[in-house]
């Protein structure tokens, strides 16, 4: 028989009690971060799944964060768009209820008010997300617009708006006293009354649009030639009543009717010629009568038509349009505005790329978020525009013509800041940023159910049960406990002790 010495077993008790120590330090570790191991290999075949899982599990909370940013800026967004629609409810509002009463500057108080609101229309199109301004496109580092004193007032040598209008007025009135808005009557030819158009092509003034007539006898031709003219030639002498209606176009595209009377009166009131002894003194008479209210139409409803298209041709056209002077009176065309020479509002990106694109976020394995916008953008133009016009015009308290002129802007400006068939308006802007925020709530559903699928399946292959890991730990104590208590009396077991029998 073999005899196993004693300090054989003493060697294999203590290699016994480091690896039950080694276990419970494992199983205290695993009980304290609730992880199976503490490195990948320890997880054995399951290790590649697991660092796949942790790979797809940080992505996800990358998406995650990335919406987080988007969800923020598109709700920005949606303030900016929501105040900026709130300017032109409040203009419309305003001018609907404004009696022609001139301030110290030569506006009524719907124009001082629509300056405050321009100004606020600015302020917000510099609305900034942390260090990003929304309105700038793919350039979210660069402001989105000038200032409103730069826009309004110019820089330098670049011109702002009022300049860039008051340009336009004169080439739209032309140099006539008083002006007839580009046109030209000439003297009559026989009983034969012409209208024309200054200079073909031009794209300045008034322009022709048609004639007709229920002059008894009367000839009419509809505008032809270049530069276009119309006539009218009277045969016999037109009856008491009977009229003659010339259509012209304004600057902005809409229309102005200038409809004529013949009367047997000596003393014909407005808007009627006096019959005369012959075709020929009639014609004269109607000549005149067609001079006077060309005239009319030329101060009043062409400046405000003037300002409309000289403010749309500053803040719509890329690059600016100018008048092509001086002289600007008698000008014939516009010119591209440079750096140099007019201020350009939009001060952001401006590519080809649609607003939307210029800002493109991954929200989602799987989904995309185009959430861009710029400050130049139709439907912001439009609302800019018009509210410029309104803001910066004035009227001279002597002029008789104001309250009329007046009268034609405000109907302008209130009908463009309605939506118009045909253009972006702010309900697609505003359709645009609710489709933006549905899709990131959708997605941050999915990446939500996508994180608590993963974590689950870590948990499954990393994780550990705190009550088995309790349990291991307290069996795993109690045997430590047993052996250090046998190990200690094998430590003062002698042979002496053994063979007497008190060991």
């Amino acid at each position: 028989m073999s005899i196993t010495g004693i300090g054989s077993n003493t060697a294999n008790s203590a290699l016994l009690l480091q690896n039950m120590e080694n276990q419970l330090d494992v199983l205290s570790r695993q009980l304290g971060t609730g992880q199976k191991a503490a490195v990948y290999s320890d997880l054995g075949s399951q290790a590649g799944l697991t660092v796949g899982l942790d790979a797809q599990l940080s992505a996800i909370n990358g998406f995650s964060d990335t919406n987080t940013t988007v969800s923020t800026t598109l709700g920005i967004q949606q303030e900016a768009i929501s105040q900026l629609v709130g300017v032109g409810t409040t203009v419309q509002a305003d001018i609907a209820q404004t009696s022609f009463t001139l301030n110290n500057n030569g506006q009524t108080s719907s124009q001082a008010n629509a300056a405050a609101e321009l100004d606020q229309i600015f302020n917000t199109l510099n609305t900034q997300a942390g260090d990003n301004y929304l309105f700038s496109g793919s350039g979210p580092n660069l402001p989105s617009v000038d200032t409103t004193a730069h826009i309004l007032n110019g820089n330098g040598a670049a011109a702002g708006l009022k300049q860039v209008i008051s340009e336009r007025n004169q080439a739209d009135l032309g140099a006539g006293v008083p002006p007839l808005g580009r046109l030209v009557i000439p003297a009559v030819v026989g009983s034969t009354v012409s209208i024309n158009e200054d200079v073909a092509g031009s794209p300045f003034g008034l322009k022709l649009a048609g004639v007709s007539s229920t002059l008894t006898g009367a000839t009419i031709t509809q505008p032809a030639g270049s530069p276009k003219a119309m006539t009218v030639t009277l045969g016999p002498n037109p009856n008491s009543g009977d009229s003659v209606q010339f259509s012209l176009t304004l600057p902005d595209g809409t229309s102005q009717s200038i409809a004529l009377q013949a009367t047997s009166s000596a003393t014909p009131g407005a808007n009627q010629f006096a019959i005369g002894a012959t075709p020929a003194a009639t014609a004269a008479n109607l000549q005149a009568a067609l001079t006077t209210a060309v005239a009319n139409v030329a101060q009043t409803t062409l400046p405000a038509a003037s300002a409309i298209t000289a403010s749309n041709n500053f803040f719509n056209s890329n690059p600016p349009q100018r008048v092509a002077g001086p002289p600007f009176n008698s000008a014939t065309a516009l010119q591209n505005g440079t750096a140099a020479n007019t201020v350009f509002w939009y001060t952001g990106e401006n590519g080809a790329t649609p607003a939307r694109q210029t800002a493109i976020a991954l929200v989602g394995p799987s989904t995309q978020i185009s959430y861009g916008m710029r400050a130049n953008e139709q439907a912001i133009g439009a609302l800019v525009a018009n509210v410029a016009a309104l803001a910066t015009t004035t009227y001279a308290p002597a002029n008789a013509n104001a309250a009329v002129s007046y009268s034609a802007l405000t109907q302008r400006v209130g009908a463009n800041l309605s939506p118009q068939q045909g253009a972006q308006n702010f309900t697609d802007i505003v359709v645009d940023i609710a489709n933006a925020k549905t899709a990131a709530q959708n997605a941050d559903a999915v990446n939500q159910q996508t994180k608590s699928t993963l974590t689950d399946m870590l948990q499954k292959i990393e994780g550990v049960s705190t009550d088995q890991i309790g349990a291991q730990i307290l069996a795993v104590q109690t045997s430590l406990q047993a052996s250090l208590s046998t190990t200690a009396r094998l430590s003062q077991l002698s042979l002496v002790n053994y063979l007497s029998g008190t060991g």
